[in-house]
């Protein structure tokens, strides 16, 4: 089965809190990681968290740890991908198409914006 969000993908955050509460709610991003063994994805810019990390140091002798602020998983039922056409969020469909290559054709399913059908 085709996934319905991958990496690259811009996705919009339609559950949580608001922005104005300290949410991430309307919040546009592009996808930097698929977890799917969790159904969870990383979205660029949404969800950040509070790391601390042990100070060490690197070959070059530089020293690197303390708090640092990166972004953590979110489920992926609380994304959604965006319509390149409208720029908000929408459902994925796909379409089985016949493609030829090499002289051979082939189907292929194309993932496409249930809104506008433009192919994602």
């Amino acid at each position: 089965m085709g996934a319905k969000i991958k990496k690259g993908d811009l996705v919009e955050v339609i559950s949580g809190p608001s922005q104005e509460r300290g949410g991430y709610k309307g919040k546009q991003g592009r996808v930097i990681e698929v977890l799917s063994e969790s159904d969870r994805v990383i979205v660029e810019g949404v969800n950040f968290v509070t790391k601390h990390v042990r100070v060490g140091q690197s070959d070059r002798g530089t020293r690197e740890g303390g708090i640092e602020t990166v972004e953590a998983p979110i489920h992926v039922s609380n994304v959604a991908v965006v319509d390149p056409e409208t720029k908000k969020p929408t459902r994925v469909g796909f379409r089985v198409e016949e493609v030829e290559r090499d002289g051979k054709k082939k189907t292929v399913r194309v993932r496409y914006a249930k809104s506008s059908g433009k192919d994602l």
